[in-house]
Order: structure tokens, then C-alpha cells, then sequence
């Protein structure tokens, strides 16, 4: 019996033997597939010295007035780093301006998504003939967007200033008074499309029934006005017209 046992024992070894073979071979594999990517790197090192050395002196060399040339210099240069097999692995062996090269990438997306934010926020319309449920989830999703965007800026902002400052990077774009006004300008219309859209279902409604939706509806078209307040620093005058409009019928709605 204990013959059978190990007879058993050592079958079972072998219908493993697939098994073993299988991750022997994904080894062999990844062990065959990270030497040609050394190799490669090892060739793109010794046959591209000249090529990336002009690309150094091209990132020392860059020094700009205009936030839009820093990104069409990035863009130039990220399509030339394509032509390496692996960048960071190439780079490293020589002289390369890291710090100098971040920091343009970082000032050039950085700019570029304000801007996007900027033609998104200015060009939005609201669309009467959607459910007011679906427009203003819309409204609060790009206002949520304007949000994060403005204050991820807003917490790396100092840093990045600084280090654009000493590569001679422009940074007129981070400033309060460039494209974050005219994101904040944008939410506060935002705000009194938000709050006239409640109205205006407010009204349609006030001959109905009293419905807890409205309640909640009207609880919600404040919090958003009170939201927008406080990222746009205040209302202009429209807007606040529109906030008294909404307390009126929030007003009448309490009475009845």
C-alpha cells in the first residue's frame, strides 16, 4: 500500500510537469523580451548621442515670452523624444536638463488645460430641451470640473512659479487676474443658469400639489448658488437677481 501510495504521489508530480513548464517558458520569455529592451536601450545610447545632445542644447537653450510658444516648444520636443525606445532609460546616460525639461512640460499642460477649461466654461449653453434632472447634473459636473482644476493649480501653484521663474518660463497665466478670472467669471453664469432653471420649474409647478422633490430641489439650487459664491469670491448682479428670484420662491413655497 505504501508503494501504491508513492506511485500515486509521483504521477501527481507529473501531471504538474505542464504546469512547470509553462511558467519556465513565461520566464524564459520575459527574460528574452527585458534583454532586447536593454539591448535596444544599450544601441539608442551609442547611435543617438548627437541627436539627444541636440535636444539638450535645444531645452537649454529655450527661453520664451509667450506661455503659447513654451507649449508648441513641448509638443516639438516630445514628438522627438518618440524616436528613443525608452526616454527616461535613454536620457539618464547623459547630461539631460531634467529639471528644466519638467518643468516646461508642466507649465505647457498645465496652461493648456486651463485654457480648455476656459473655452469649455465660456462657450456652455444650457440645453432647455433636456429634463431639468439631466441639465443640472450637467451644470454640476463642469462646476465640480472648474473646481478641481482651479485648485489643483491653485495648491502647486507656488512651486511651479518658482521653478519657471528660474528657467525663465512664463507665468502670467497662473495669475488671478489671467485665465482663473475668466474661470470664475464662467462659473458665476453657470450659477445663474443653475438657479433660473429651478425657478422655472418651480413656477411650472407651483399650481400642483406640494411636492417634497421641489423642496429638495430648491434646497439643492442654493447650495450650488452658496457653492459658486464661494469658489468665484461673489456674484455680479444678474446673478444675485437671479438668487433673490430663488428665495422669493422658496419664500412662497414655505408659506403654502
Amino acid at each position: 500500500m505504501k508503494r501504491d501510495s508513492r506511485k500515486d504521489s509521483s504521477n501527481g508530480g507529473v501531471c504538474d510537469g505542464p504546469d512547470v513548464a509553462n511558467v519556465r517558458s513565461s520566464m524564459i520569455g520575459e527574460i528574452e523580451n527585458r534583454s532586447s529592451h536593454l539591448l535596444a536601450i544599450k544601441a539608442d545610447v551609442e547611435t543617438q548621442g548627437e541627436f539627444v545632445n541636440s535636444l539638450i542644447r535645444e531645452v537649454n537653450n529655450a527661453v520664451y515670452q509667450n506661455i503659447d510658444d513654451v507649449v508648441a516648444f513641448v509638443k516639438w520636443l516630445d514628438d522627438e523624444l518618440c524616436f528613443l525606445v525608452d526616454e527616461r532609460a535613454v536620457l539618464k546616460h547623459f547630461d539631460w536638463p531634467e529639471k528644466k525639461a519638467d518643468t516646461l512640460r508642466e507649465a505647457a499642460f498645465g496652461y493648456r488645460d486651463l485654457k480648455k477649461l476656459e473655452s469649455e466654461v465660456s462657450s456652455y449653453k444650457e440645453d432647455i430641451r433636456l429634463p431639468c434632472d439631466i441639465a443640472l447634473k450637467k451644470m454640476v459636473s463642469l462646476s465640480e470640473k472648474m473646481e478641481r482644476t482651479v485648485y489643483n493649480l491653485l495648491r502647486t501653484r507656488e512651486p511651479l512659479m518658482r521653478h519657471c521663474k528660474e528657467f525663465q518660463i512664463p507665468t502670467d497665466w497662473m495669475l488671478d487676474n489671467g485665465i482663473l478670472s475668466k474661470i470664475k467669471f464662467g462659473s458665476v453664469k453657470l450659477a445663474k443658469m443653475y438657479m433660473k432653471r429651478v425657478a422655472m420649474e418651480l413656477q411650472s409647478k407651483a399650481a400642483a400639489e406640494k411636492d417634497p422633490a421641489m423642496d429638495y430641489m430648491l434646497l439643492q439650487g442654493v447650495r450650488f448658488a452658496f457653492r459658486i459664491h464661494q469658489f468665484a469670491g461673489g456674484f455680479d448682479a444678474d446673478t444675485m437677481h437671479a438668487f433673490e428670484e430663488l428665495r422669493y420662491l422658496a419664500h412662497l413655497l414655505n408659506k403654502n
